[in-house]
């Protein structure tokens, strides 16, 4: 299997090269920074600029799969008129240029895995959400619906379309956790707003094993949680991230207060659904982090060594 890979250089997208190489699979790397490709093991990077045809979309007519990571961080700063363009308009045009140009070529790849999140689902405070689950309201929201529908378009051109709709991701050196983690070594550690808003969480290495698995069975097509089975609460969340970390989870920050300081962001951390994986575990998907407390233990094992 040969993979055209966008996004490869955010927090799941490196960690999904490196799999993709290791499971053997060459793999080209769309890249606005291209580096020195390393032929020996299987990867080749190619020049894009995430909005317009060019070299790169040659190669759709000898891969097998396209997996699409691209799009701006939605972290970091407050959310601007200009801000939310960014991150709507990075998502939509990396998708668009992708998909046109599978249209476009003679050969077409058989799958188009792309990324959504969990934020298509909205605010759901009571109740499991699966895949049949519809789209809720605000900002998040809308990205990915237009996100997923710009994907879609690429099912008329005989192409199996997947949607990886992700949950918040745990993993050293980035993710949900880099920003937690903090307040708790400092010991003022706690909930963000009511606690009761739902994490659906999944570890890093379940979700890049998720993607290798959508590659490989055909039968999954769609929107597909990748979450853990097990979602928790903002309050269990920092209650079991105290309890690994050794330290007290006590400080809860109100909801105000986070709408004051992160504006329309704070939806991120106030916000949430009770996602599950029902399409992975009916494909048979086994989690390697099927509890918070083991993909906690895992990740803070590895940033004590570091």
């Amino acid at each position: 299997m040969k993979i055209l890979l966008a996004g490869a250089t955010g927090f799941i997208g490196s960690r999904l090269r490196d799999a993709c190489l290791a499971s053997g699979y060459p793999t080209i790397v769309l890249s606005r920074q291209p580096r020195t490709s390393d032929g020996k093991r299987g990867e080749f990077l190619v020049s894009w600029d995430g909005h317009t045809a060019g070299e790169w979309s040659r190669c759709l007519g000898e891969v097998d799969a396209v997996i699409n990571l691209a799009g701006e961080n939605i972290v970091g700063q407050r959310w601007t008129r200009e801000r939310k363009n960014r991150i709507l308009s990075s998502r939509i045009n990396a998708t668009r240029t992708i998909v046109d140009a599978i249209g476009e070529s003679r050969n077409r790849p058989a799958v188009l895995i792309n990324a959504s999140a969990t934020g298509f689902y909205g605010n759901v405070p009571d109740g499991e959400v699966t895949e049949q689950g519809g789209r809720g309201p605000g900002f998040l929201a809308e990205v990915c619906r237009q996100w997923e529908e710009e994907a879609l378009r690429a099912e008329k051109f005989g192409v199996r379309v997947v949607l990886a709709r992700l949950g918040p991701v745990i993993g050293e050196g980035g993710g949900i956790l880099e920003k937690m983690l903090l307040p708790f070594r400092f010991f003022m550690g706690g909930p963000l707003g009511s606690g009761r808003q739902w994490i659906p969480w999944v570890h890093r290495e379940d979700a890049v094993r998720a993607f290798l698995l959508m590659l490989r069975q055909t039968a999954l097509t769609g929107p597909v949680n990748v979450t853990a089975p097990q979602p928790v609460t903002m309050e269990a969340f920092c209650r079991t991230l105290g309890k690994i970390a050794g330290r007290p989870s006590w400080l809860s920050v109100p909801s105000f207060i986070l709408r004051a300081l992160m504006g329309e962001m704070a939806a991120i951390v106030l916000e949430g659904a009770c996602a599950t994986p029902g399409k992975l575990t009916g494909a048979g998907f086994l989690f390697q982090y099927g509890t918070l407390s083991s993909a906690l233990e895992a990740v803070l094992k590895k940033t004590r060594k570091t």
